[in-house]
This record gives structure tokens, C-alpha cells and sequence, in this order.
């Protein structure tokens, strides 16, 4: 919720900014602008789980439809979860049995809204992505880099849908911002991020920044 609350305030203030700059100003109607069909760029995101880094690539179809894969890495916990600090100032989870990384990989549709009715400093758009999505399992009682030699590798089924907004009218750079809702499903009997709690389902609300260039 605090992430769907941090992300309407952005661009609700986006919204307004842009439309601030157009007050007092009285211009000829131009056409569209009409930006790179190609960018790539860097993706930084966050959830309840933590913090995750991934990368995109984008080709334009035409105007409106944008077609995308994406990749990142990102921390999962179990909603049971909770950190304790001991007196030295050491942070543990009780109960934990492993970290459990997220490694989805989709490939989806973005389509622009509001075309003709948006400034083109402000473009609003959903999306849809589907794909495999790698989920990784490390001993919490190892240390963290470590554990990645007793790493555990599982492949389950990911999707996510979402809607944002790209920022700005330089052809050169891509600044976003995206809500996400992701569904990954594993279909064998689950992982343990907690002991004795094995877990089938992931994903959730992720909030990504994107930052690119366009070409």
C-alpha cells in the first residue's frame, strides 16, 4: 500500500508540473511528438520484499503500442517474516530457512493512453508482461555470497500487469516511472523462506524507476 500511495504522489506531481508550464502560454496546436522507436535501459525496484535491479529493451510498434522485455533480480521474504536486532546491533529473521531470489524474465506489450489529449512531457501508458521466471534459493544459516554455493535453482511461471508514466520530450533519455502487480507461480511443492512454511506463490505490488536512452 505505502508503495501505490508513494507512486500516485509522483505523478500526481508530475501531472501538475507539466501542465503548470503550459499555463499563460499561447502557441499554435502542433502535432504529436514522435520519439526513438528503441530504448534500453536500467530498471530499480522496489517491494516489501526489499530492493531489486533489473534491465529493459523497448521497440515501438507504432504510436500507442510498445513492445518490451525486461530482467531483474530481486529478494522475496515470506509475509511471516520479521528481523530482530540483537544487542550488538546484528540483524537475524527466526526462523528463516532460506533467502529466495526472484529472477523474472518477460516479454509483454506497453500501450500509450491518452495520445492526443496529454502533453507529450507526460506520457501515461499500461502494461502486460509474461514469462519464465527463475526463483533461487540460498542457506540463510551460510554466509550471504557463500551460500551461493549451495544455491538452489526452481523455474516457475510469471506474469505482471501495470500502468506508468515516461517523463520528459529529450529523444535522447527515458526517465519512467511503473507500478507493478506480479504473479509467479511455482508448480512443484514450494520453497521455505521460513521453516516449514514452503511457499507456491510470489510477487506482489513492485514499484520501478526506469532510466534509459532512446534511439
Amino acid at each position: 500500500m505505502k508503495i501505490i500511495i508513494f507512486t500516485l504522489a509522483i505523478l500526481n506531481i508530475a501531472f501538475f508540473n507539466v501542465n503548470a508550464q503550459e499555463i499563460g502560454e499561447l502557441a499554435p496546436e502542433k502535432g504529436p511528438m514522435i520519439f526513438p522507436d528503441n530504448a534500453y535501459g536500467l530498471d530499480i525496484l522496489f517491494s516489501d520484499g526489499g530492493f531489486g535491479l533489473g534491465t529493459f529493451f523497448h521497440h515501438q510498434l507504432n504510436q500507442e503500442i510498445t513492445a518490451f522485455a525486461d530482467f531483474s533480480i530481486s529478494e522475496a521474504k515470506d509475509e511471516q517474516e520479521f528481523d530482530y536486532v540483537d544487542i550488538y546491533g546484528n540483524t537475524y529473521t527466526f526462523g528463516k530457512a532460506n533467502r529466495i531470489f526472484l529472477l523474472p524474465l518477460n516479454f509483454g506489450i506497453q500501450y500509450r493512453l491518452f495520445e492526443n489529449v496529454i502533453y507529450d512531457n507526460l506520457r501515461p501508458y499500461i502494461n502486460l508482461g509474461v514469462g519464465p521466471t527463475f526463483v533461487i534459493t540460498t542457506p540463510y544459516d551460510k554466509e550471504f555470497f557463500n551460500a551461493f554455493g549451495s544455491a538452489q535453482t526452481y523455474c516457475a511461471l510469471g506474469s505482471y500487469a501495470g500502468f506508468g508514466a515516461n517523463f520528459g520530450t529529450d529523444k535522447s533519455s527515458l526517465i519512467g516511472i511503473n507500478i507493478r502487480y506480479y504473479y509467479i507461480h511455482l508448480f512443484n511443492k514450494g520453497v521455505e523462506s521460513l521453516i516449514d512454511r514452503p511457499k507456491k506463490n510470489f510477487g506482489g505490488v513492485f514499484l520501478s524507476i526506469s532510466l534509459g536512452i532512446m534511439y
